[in-house]
Formats: C-alpha cells, structure tokens, sequence
C-alpha cells in the first residue's frame, strides 16, 4: 500500500518520542563516551559502547524512576564503565549528565516537524527532564501544543504509566492520536498496549542491530513504517 495525506487523515494529533526519533541521541552519547572509552581500549567501536549502555541506561531508569535524567545517563555510564572494567570519573559521568542539550537533530527533524505542524498537533512524550528537554526544543526550533517528560510522569518508558498519562491528556482534548517513534522497546511495545496506533521511524534501517535502543524483547509491529521523519512527512502532508 502507498500511504498518502488520506490515509492518516483520521488523526488530528502527533505524540512523538524525542530521542532516537528527533534528536541523534546515539551520536550525543557516543560523542561523549567513545572518547573515554578509547583511552584505554581504542579497538572499541562506537556501536558496541551503545549497546552496553542501552542496557544499562534501561536498567537504571527502570530501578530509579523518579531519578532525574541526568542523573541516569552518569548512573549508566559508570555501569558501563565497570562493565567494561575501567571505572568512570566524576568528571566524565558529570559531562554525559550534562550533554543532552548538546545532542544533535536529525537533518530532517526540523522541516519534517513543521510541516506535520501545519496539519497535527504535535506532541512530545520523552524520556527527559524538562531542563534538558529545553535545549532539544530550541535545536528542533519548533514549538510543540504540549509535552510529558519523564519528569513530570514519574517514570521512565516503556513504563505504562507514562502512556496513560498521554493518552489521558488525548482524550481530554479530544484528540485523535498517532505515536511516531523510533524505539520498538521504549515506545511501540506500550503504546500498542496503550491502544494507540505508531508510525515506526527506523532511523536504523540501514544498519544491523539496536544501537543504544534495548531489544524490544517480544514481537510488536506498528501499523506504518518509514526510514526517515521526511518520508513520514511526505506521506502524511
């Protein structure tokens, strides 16, 4: 099936993840933690440092919901340096913490992103604080109708409760609502439980793996799949 403006023209609003789908978060961490990393090992490639700390960023957010974000990326990275046998400073733990405003945007976030603004309202449901979600909104340079971070839910995805929270805000607008996400663990496994339709953006699609994304652990198929937020865009508008 070609996917056309038509075939989304039942939905009036857009809830995107953030990270992964809008912003590069792997080329934000990898940037501060390949460095470290190759101080003592320089055959460690980038791909395997983000598989390490997917898993154990998803293990600290997990146990510690209520920790700020920047206090989970330090967490885990210091796992990942123990994993790795070379423990992580202060300094560098500090440096990741801080580095989300840092992150670049994908090259097609931001035109991608105001063209679905002239059709939906967008919406963001992100694994964030509020602070650091600032300095992602102004590299985006786009203003979204509303935003749940992790902060103000509580806890981190694929926690259900933060989904509740989105689709409660949905419903009380009266929204007719599409979630748009990279991340098959974080967000299209409880969104679908959710009851809420997605749109895959598989930035990944050109490589194998999962990247600094956990295995999604258990099947799930969103209802539409696109290589870029563009060809999303271009199909939807």
């Amino acid at each position: 099936m070609v996917e056309t403006a038509t075939t989304f023209g039942e939905y009036d609003a857009l809830s995107f993840d953030c990270y992964g789908t809008l912003i590069d978060w792997e080329a934000g961490i990898a940037a501060v933690i390949g460095p470290w990393a190759r101080r003592f090992d320089a055959a460690l490639t980038d791909e395997r440092l983000l598989v390490a700390y997917a898993a154990e960023e998803a293990r600290v957010a997990r146990e510690q919901p209520a920790l700020p974000y920047p206090d989970v990326l330090a967490e885990a990275f210091r796992a990942v340096g123990e994993r790795l046998g070379h423990p992580v400073g202060d300094e560098d733990a500090e440096r990741l913490g801080a580095s989300v405003p840092d992150w670049p945007a994908f090259g097609d976030s931001h035109d991608a992103l105001v063209a679905l603004g002239r059709r939906f309202r967008l919406i963001i449901l992100s694994n964030v604080d509020r602070a650091s979600f600032e300095g992602s909104r102004e590299r985006l340079g786009v203003e979204f109708d509303h935003v749940i971070t992790a902060q103000d839910v509580g806890s981190y995805k694929p926690a259900q409760r933060n989904f509740d929270v989105l689709t409660d805000y949905a419903r009380g607008e009266g929204l007719r609502l599409l979630h748009v996400a990279q991340s098959l663990f974080h967000d299209h496994v409880p969104a679908r439980k959710a009851g809420l339709p997605g749109v895959w953006i598989n930035r990944r699609h050109d490589r194998p793996g999962w990247g600094a994304t956990p295995d999604p652990g258990q099947p799930v198929t969103p209802d539409w799949e696109f290589p870029s937020l563009a060809a999303f865009a271009a199909a939807a508008t």
